[in-house]
């Protein structure tokens, strides 16, 4: 059985390695790609644009409500995810949607230089991928045996709702509706 402060160190690991490689992944792209960086909204309506980077701001945001609530609530208390699950459960969802969003950039401008069938379903691929983890971890979330009295818990719950909203709805589903496959 992996202890509670291994747990603590290997979460705070995923979290600043996977956090790097998505903001790296996106620094990089942004300032080695210049040409190619206004492409990335595709074709998405002008006037959805402020939506998405409101609700990009929103979600970073949140990020930190409900990774304050696994970190200071479930972990500690020794939370259940769906009856039998530990805490490596929401590490492996973590690990999950921050390597699937890490490489969503550079698959990105890969397919604006060189499109192919191939990048065009990895780039679908690590964007459903990052929605369902996302969405899984606010089911995994009410599916716990954590305390859901507390304001940390509906912190929680309402930061992921912009996550969701970024990553399920906007990333996932919309912008490829609106991005050029060619």
């Amino acid at each position: 059985m992996v202890t509670t402060d291994r747990l603590r160190i290997i979460f705070f690991i995923v979290n600043v390695v996977g956090g790097v490689a998505v903001l790296g992944s996106y620094t990089h792209g942004l300032l080695t790609e210049v040409a190619l960086r206004s492409k990335l909204w595709g074709e998405v309506p002008e006037a959805w644009r402020p939506l998405y980077t409101v609700n990009m701001f929103l979600a970073a945001g949140g990020y930190f409500f409900f990774t304050a609530h696994f970190l200071m609530r479930a972990l500690p208390s020794g939370a259940l995810f769906f009856n039998r699950l530990g805490f490596e459960w929401i590490i492996f969802l973590y690990a999950t949607f921050l390597i699937s969003s890490a490489l969503w950039m550079p698959l990105t401008f890969s397919m604006m230089k060189v499109p192919s069938d191939g990048i065009w379903f990895a780039i679908r691929s690590v964007l459903t991928v990052t929605g369902i983890a996302s969405v899984t971890l606010l089911v995994s979330l009410f599916a716990s045996n954590a305390e859901r009295g507390d304001w940390l818990f509906w912190a929680a719950v309402a930061g992921l709702t912009p996550f969701i909203i970024q990553t399920a709805i906007l990333d996932a589903v919309i912008w490829p509706r609106y991005f050029p496959l060619n």
